[in-house]
């Protein structure tokens, strides 16, 4: 198992359940001081109960007033050496009934969330000249799938953002990277789940299946896999990874 840096400050959006929760404990696990953030204070609550992570701040991460405050709280305990920029959400559409307003609510969660938390941290990382960032994106940011165009093309920004701060703060001690996993067992993906079977009339079996089909491993990637691309992102062991996207999808890209 991946080691940290003793007693690094890690902080995690969308950190109450599936891939955040994952990373958290993951993190956790390797010796990190770990906050989670998320808008839901009961569900945070139970993952820090849970030992996920030892502290918690509510914040929307598409509002940058909520997610400056509650950063600068968590930094208050502790500077943060690591931020993991999960939190996400998904909506399907064909693109002739994608309007503005989903547009806009994918980007606003899927890429500006991460703006907001990477604007937040970076100053002071990149003055004490450490710190780890990464991006959860997906593969949608890699490739296209049908009737997501609006979140593959929030996803595509993350990693282009990604690739530009690593080369802003590659000679600062600061890596960045995107992770990017396929179809994941998580909430989230519960939701597409559902969405196929009162659309098309399908079993949750011939549902789960025609999401795995992407993956060459013919299954889904789970939240703890994810994770441990994370952790190692985030270890001493990866100082000189900057600027990538790694996908956790069984060969998909």
């Amino acid at each position: 198992m991946s080691k940290l840096s003793r007693s690094s400050h890690a902080l995690v959006t969308g950190g109450g359940r599936g891939i955040g929760r994952a990373v958290a404990a993951a993190l956790t696990e390797a010796g990190a001081v770990v906050t989670i953030l998320g808008r839901n204070r009961a569900t945070l609550d139970e993952a820090v109960a849970a030992g996920a992570a030892q502290f918690a701040e509510v914040a929307d991460v598409a509002d940058q007033a909520s997610v400056k405050s509650a950063i600068a709280a968590a930094a208050r305990r502790q500077p943060i050496d690591i931020l993991v920029a999960n939190a996400g959400a998904a909506e399907s559409a064909p693109f002739g009934r994608s309007d503005a307003a989903l547009f806009q609510r994918m980007m606003d969660v899927n890429f500006m969330g991460v703006v907001h938390a990477m604007q937040a941290v970076l100053p002071a990382m990149v003055e004490r000249r450490q710190g780890r960032v990464v991006a959860i994106a997906s593969t949608a940011g890699l490739k296209g799938y049908a009737y997501v165009s609006a979140y593959s093309a929030a996803k595509h920004a993350v990693i282009g953002l990604v690739r530009s701060l690593a080369l802003e703060t590659a000679k600062c001690g600061v890596t960045v990277n995107a992770v990017c996993p396929g179809f994941t067992e998580t909430d989230l993906l519960e939701g597409s789940i559902d969405n196929i079977m009162k659309k098309t009339g399908r079993s949750r079996e011939q549902a789960i299946a025609e999401l795995s089909k992407h993956n060459p491993q013919g299954q889904l990637v789970t939240p703890q896999e994810v994770a441990d691309a994370v952790l190692w992102l985030c270890g001493d062991g990866a100082a000189a990874i900057t600027g990538q996207a790694i996908a956790v999808a069984g060969g998909e890209v």
